[in-house]
């Protein structure tokens, strides 16, 4: 009598905290989206924007032509990943007023919202309210992941398609053996938009395999082997449809990915090898080659670059899911839920750190890693409030203080950052002050947005003009097509220092500081991101601090 009694007290009071915490959800995701629509001009270039609008515009000219036109089939090396965002990006500019790169920004904010809003429907799905409310938050407030939403046409947009497919999973481990139609849907959605985005998306495959095992054990145990193998066979009868649509969406957005059934099989065995001329970069203070990297980049770049508190939830939440599978009073839906998601969290940091493949840009590539791990810290954190609220209530507040004050230190760092919020350092690193002389930060060169446009404001202010007959001559160390964009028609820009009015240098390794006057410095937490220099009538040898390879 007094569980009922107690039941009947709890349910309006669990009902309000529930709806709560679905309408902070909505209110973070408003506010996030606000933020990201006033702020989306402020990103820069990166080294790849130009290239990836020149492929979009190949891959709508081969649609245009009725595969024709089949220079997009063979275009750098682009045509090996899915161009699904950048012409998704093409197709936008044509239709709302703003220039290119400012529409891929848009379209980029917009797609990193929908990845916030896939994973806190995720974790409420897996552990509720709370648990949603939790991760929505850890996401919303991950630099990385923030940062890179604006500004990185594969990682980002992969990391999103990514945690679909992950949630056409989950609904396919509780719905199991009967998917409703929208399951369906979603796992054949989330597929298709993985995979033809990066064939990595594969993992997927390998994180149901593995992850499915206890339910598929637990089926075996309980219905008998024939009854089991039928019900398995009856469900990937019903995923069929699915299947076909993910191929379709896949070779919508990765045209070459179907022009013959193995071009999926040779980019795999393409990036599985690196296929670029190899380069140095800093880690942990030292110059290394890209293809050999220690096994400890990845973990290194994790526990230094995560916010704190993500960091320690998403642990506990993979710790967690270790001790679940070995109890036997827990449902092997849960196991199989629980492991997935810690395999989509952990697996493809684990195989790079076996493998070791050719490693650099920070874990820009492994982004897709994050909104899981979030999902596992959200888990973890709404677990541990339930725990505390049977066993130690008093207690609950502490744990909501410790979460919040976890949480504003990132968003500390990304409004001071701002934004360059994915150079993120945490305080276990010392922040970017201290990470900057070990590590490299602005990889991408989105500085040289803001350098320019100071630059500019500063001639114009002093009623400066290039010299007659000729534009302005910039030499540039780092990416010149973003600097040629983000200066505009009045300069030229050159790697040659020779002759050259300014030189606009990133605050990276390979960059040397001049002996010239500083006409513009961009640093952040008194760490320089970009300089501008006026070389005019000094004769500058190199911009670079080191010799190219």
């Amino acid at each position: 009598m007094s569980s009922i009694t107690t039941s009947a007290i709890d349910t309006p009071w669990r009902r309000s905290m529930e709806r709560t915490c679905d309408d902070l959800a909505l209110l973070v995701l408003a506010a996030v989206g606000l933020i990201a629509a006033l702020t989306f001009r402020d990103y820069g270039l990166g080294w790849d924007d130009y290239t990836h609008a020149e492929y979009a515009d190949l891959l709508l000219r081969m649609y245009g032509s009725g595969f024709k036109d089949t220079g997009a089939l063979s275009f750098a090396n682009l045509y090996m990943y899915g161009g699904g965002f950048d012409m998704a990006a093409a197709l936008l500019h044509k239709v709302i007023p703003l220039e290119l790169f400012e529409t891929r920004r848009l379209l980029g904010a917009l797609v990193g919202v929908i990845g916030l809003a896939v994973t806190w429907r995720l974790a409420r799905r897996i552990g509720g309210p709370l648990a949603g409310l939790a991760a929505l938050l850890l996401l919303a407030l991950c630099p990385i992941y923030y940062g890179h939403m604006f500004m990185n046409p594969k990682d980002a947009p992969f990391a999103v398609a990514m945690v679909i497919l992950m949630m056409g999973l989950v609904r396919l481990a509780e719905e199991y053996p009967s998917p409703s139609p929208r399951t369906i849907l979603i796992v054949g959605l989330g597929a298709g938009l993985s995979i033809g985005s990066r064939i990595l998306g594969g993992l997927a495959l390998v994180y149901a395999l593995i992850g499915f095992l206890p339910l598929v054990v637990e089926e075996f145990r309980t219905q008998g082997g024939l009854a089991a193998g039928r019900r398995f066979f009856h469900v990937v009868y019903l995923l069929v449809p699915g299947l076909v649509l993910g191929y379709l969406v896949m070779g919508l957005i990765w045209p070459w990915s179907i022009i013959e059934p193995g071009n999926p099989f040779l980019a795999l065995t393409y990036f599985s090898h690196f296929f670029e001329r190899p380069w140095k970069e800093m880690f942990d203070g030292a110059l290394v080659s890209v293809p050999d990297m220690p096994w400890s980049y990845l973990p290194t770049l994790f526990a230094l670059q995560m916010p704190e508190v993500l960091l320690a939830l998403s642990i506990g939440g993979v710790i967690g899911t270790c001790v679940m599978l070995t109890r036997r009073d827990i449902a092997a839906r849960r196991k199989t839920i629980l492991l997935m998601l810690t395999l989509a969290a952990t697996l493809p940091i684990a195989i790079a750190m076996v493998k070791r493949p050719a490693l650099y840009n920070g874990i820009r590539h492994f982004v897709f890693v994050i909104p899981p791990m979030t999902v596992l810290g959200g888990v973890a954190f709404g677990w541990l409030m339930k725990w505390l609220g049977e066993n130690r209530r008093s207690w609950q507040p502490v744990l909501v203080a410790a979460f919040c004050f976890g949480l504003l230190l990132p968003l500390g760092e990304m409004i001071r950052l701002h934004p360059y919020q994915y150079t993120h350092f945490n305080y276990i690193a010392g922040t970017v002050r201290d990470a900057d002389s070990r590590f490299m930060l602005d990889y991408w060169g989105l500085a040289f947005k803001q350098a320019s446009e100071e630059l500019r404001q500063q001639l114009e202010e002093k009623h400066e003009t290039p010299p007659a007959g000729r534009k302005w001559r910039m030499a540039v160390c780092g990416p010149q097509r973003p600097a040629q964009v983000a200066l505009g028609p009045d300069f030229t820009i050159d790697w040659r220092s020779q002759a050259a009015d300014f030189a606009m240098t990133l605050g990276e390794f390979y960059c040397k500081g001049l002996n010239a006057p500083v006409m513009v410095e961009i640093k952040r937490d008194d760490v320089v991101y970009a300089r501008v220099y006026d070389i005019r009538g000094r004769s500058i040898a190199t911009l670079l601090s080191i010799p190219p390879p």
